[in-house]
């Protein structure tokens, strides 16, 4: 839980140096988001005259389920102490909590920028979430399980081997973090024009120890999907439960450049596209859902044959 707490403000700072960078710009230091943090941490909290307990409440809830939700997910070794409970679909559940309490909070206020947030994050909600649970169902038909130390130790296996669905998964789960990280293309996250913002629609009436919860949640969840693809996709060098220290190690440093891979593959993403236009967020998401759909009666097929 440390790790993931310590690590995802890093990611997030990582990611905005490459895309400065590529940009030609010196751009801000990868430590920066520790400096927002702290700053925003020692700052007052404004509240609205009209502002109820939910919104008062909602920050802390919503960094305390994502922050779990990213500690569930075995990143560098299987078998950790609370891996019994890292199930996709209680991750998803988590994960679903925090959007609903968040768009709430954006409605709470009652402000015209809070209500269009809120029902654009309903709006992608509604497709990103099946589109997740389809691709949960395909990777726990073709694992047996939808444990996630065991899937990571059967896609560490050698007879796994290239698939199909497999594919599918992979672009339908790449299709979901973009959304729902409020990434380019459904979201940019540097914008605050009212027009096209979404995430930052719905915290604009933070402040303070609030917005700090948020962003760090934020920050989490950027970290909790990084860590999901790579523990499901790229399972190389996850210590197994009982292999010592020195594996834990390997499996951590491991752990670390396949964040770092991760970041600067996001950068170069982002750098390299455009953001669409709202009302063409359903289009894009839908690929992700019709992607888990194939992958999940592809392999009942297999299966039936």
């Amino acid at each position: 839980m440390a790790a993931v707490l310590l690590l995802a403000p890093l990611l997030t700072g990582l990611v905005r140096k490459v895309k400065a960078r590529l940009l030609r710009r010196r751009g801000p230091s990868v430590f920066q988001p520790y400096r927002d943090l702290l700053r925003l941490l020692r700052k007052e909290v404004v509240l609205a005259e009209n502002a109820s307990w939910l919104f008062r409440v909602t920050p802390y809830l919503i960094f305390a389920t994502t922050w779990v939700a990213a500690a569930l997910i075995p990143t560098f070794a299987t078998g950790l102490l609370f891996s019994w409970t890292a199930d996709l679909i209680a991750i998803i559940a988590l994960l679903g909590s925090a959007r609903f309490f968040l768009a709430l909070a954006g409605m709470d206020i009652g402000t015209s920028f809070g209500g269009i947030g809120s029902s654009r994050e309903m709006m992608i909600a509604t497709l990103a979430e099946p589109a997740m649970l389809l691709s949960v169902f395909s990777l726990a038909l073709l694992a047996g399980s939808t444990q996630l130390s065991t899937i990571a130790t059967f896609m560490a296996s050698t007879h796994v081997g290239l698939r199909v669905t497999l594919g599918m998964v992979l672009i339908a789960l790449i299709i979901v973090a973009l959304a729902e990280n409020a990434r380019i293309p459904v979201d940019n996250p540097a914008t605050h024009l009212e027009l096209t913002m979404v995430h930052e629609a719905m915290i604009l009436e933070y402040s303070g120890r609030h917005l700090a919860m948020i962003e760090l949640a934020s920050w989490l969840k950027l970290l909790l999907y990084v860590s999901l693809i790579a523990t499901v996709f790229a399972p190389w060098q996850i210590a197994v439960s009982g292999s010592g220290p020195v594996a834990y190690l390997i499996g951590f440093a491991a752990y670390l450049g396949k964040l770092a891979g991760s970041g600067f593959l996001l950068a170069v993403f982002e750098t390299s596209i455009a953001k669409m236009r709202v009302f063409r967020v359903p289009q894009f998401l839908g690929m992700a859902l019709m992607l888990g759909l194939l992958g999940t009666l592809l392999l009942f097929v297999s299966r039936s044959m």
